[in-house]
C-alpha cells in the first residue's frame, strides 16, 4: 500500500497516536483531526482516500460528521467505535458509512478493512471498461466523478446507494439477492446484515422516483431479489 492517504477523526489523543503510528509504518499518508470541525477542514484541504471516523466526539458526533462529509464527497468512511449495538451499526450505514469496526480492534484487521474499502472504491470509480458515462432511459451516470442525473437533475446519493445503483446498472436484467449485493458492495467481512441492502434500496428508489415518477429503475423479483431492467 503506497501513497493512499487516511484521515483519522478521533478525539482521544492516545488512540489517535497509536493509529497514525501503525498506519504510517504501513505506508499510508496520515492526517489527524480531533473533532468534526477540524475534520471538515482537513477533508477539503487533504482530500483523503479513506476516513476513519469515531462516533463519540464533542461538538459533533460521528454520525453528524458523516452526514456532512456525504454532502461533499463519496470518500469511503470506516466507523471506529466502542458502540457494539446493531442499531448503532445500522445507523452508521444509513448515514453513509461504508464499514464499521468496534473498539478494541486488531490493527492488522483495521489495515485489511482499509484496503478492502480502497479496492471496492477503485472498482466503483473506475469502470471495468473505463466508461466515463452510462446512459439508461432518462438516467445518466458519470462514473469519472460519481454523479447521477435524471432528466438533467442531479440525484444526490449516499456512497452505498451509488455503489448499489452502479452494480445493478452494469449488469442489466441480472437478478441479485440481497446477500449477493451486500457481499459485493459491503464485503464479506463487514459488520452488518443483508437487511442493510433493503434499507438502502428503498432509499435509492425513493430518490430516483422523485426525479422520474414514470420510470421504474429498480425492480423487485419476488422471492429472489432485485434487478435493473434493460432498455433499448
Amino acid at each position: 500500500m503506497a501513497n493512499e492517504s487516511v484521515l483519522i477523526v478521533e478525539d482521544e489523543d492516545g488512540i489517535r497516536s497509536l493509529m497514525q503510528l501503525f498506519l504510517r509504518n504501513k505506508g499510508y499518508k496520515v492526517h489527524e483531526a480531533k473533532n468534526g470541525r477540524i475534520a471538515m477542514e482537513m477533508l477539503k484541504e487533504k482530500k483523503p482516500d479513506v476516513v476513519l471516523l469515531d462516533i463519540e466526539m464533542p461538538e459533533m458526533n460521528g454520525f453528524e460528521v458523516c452526514k456532512k462529509i456525504r454532502e461533499q464527497t463519496i470518500v469511503p468512511i470506516l466507523f471506529i467505535s466502542c458502540r457494539k449495538e446493531s442499531m448503532d451499526k445500522m445507523t452508521g450505514f444509513q448515514v453513509g458509512g461504508d464499514d464499521y469496526i468496534t473498539k478494541p480492534f486488531d490493527f492488522h484487521e483495521l489495515d485489511a478493512r482499509i484496503q478492502a474499502l480502497l479496492r471496492r472504491n477503485d472498482w466503483i470509480v473506475n469502470s471495468e471498461e473505463d466508461i466515463e458515462k452510462i446512459t439508461k432511459k432518462t438516467m445518466t451516470i458519470y462514473t469519472d466523478r460519481c454523479e447521477v442525473f435524471i432528466n438533467d437533475n442531479r440525484v444526490h446519493l449516499l456512497h452505498k446507494e451509488y455503489q448499489l445503483l452502479l452494480v445493478l446498472v452494469k449488469h442489466p436484467n441480472r437478478v441479485w439477492t440481497a446477500e449477493q449485493l451486500y457481499d459485493h458492495v459491503w464485503g464479506y467481512n463487514s459488520d452488518g446484515t443483508p437487511q442493510t441492502v433493503k434499507v438502502h434500496i428503498s432509499n435509492l428508489r425513493g430518490k430516483l422516483y422523485k426525479h422520474s415518477k414514470d420510470t421504474e429503475y429498480i425492480q423487485t423479483v419476488r422471492g429472489f431479489g432485485y434487478r435493473f431492467p434493460e432498455t433499448n
